[in-house]
């Protein structure tokens, strides 16, 4: 399959389409659609802020949890990378997360030059 607009798709198995619940995710690329506003957490486990968010590759959509300076490092068209993260099912929808101890990198900043 061609790469559409340059950008080139991770390895089948590092998919949408491949995700499972409860699982680890590992090197994930996605294209940021939406950054919903900011909520603050007050837990026993975690203090600070947190959004919801949303993503695509060519083969699904699926939900983003972002924590703390994640928030403000994404922006609306990123395409981003799970180095190391959870896929959960929420609702029945699938929501991915870098959780305590993963990590999300900015692959490519979107330009809208």
């Amino acid at each position: 399959m061609e790469p559409k607009h340059g950008l080139t798709w991770p390895t089948p198995a590092n998919r949408i389409a491949n995700l499972k619940p409860n699982a680890p995710v590992k090197d994930l690329e996605l294209v940021v659609l939406r950054v919903y506003p900011k909520r603050l957490i007050v837990s026993t486990r975690y203090t600070g802020y947190v959004a919801a968010a949303c993503g695509r590759d060519e083969t699904g959509l699926v939900g983003l949890v972002l924590w703390g300076d994640q928030i403000e490092s994404v922006v609306i068209g990123d395409v981003v990378r799970l180095n190391t993260g959870w896929c959960r099912s929420r609702d029945g929808a699938l929501v991915v997360s870098t959780g305590k101890h993963g990590r999300l990198t900015v692959v490519s900043r979107f330009d809208a030059e």
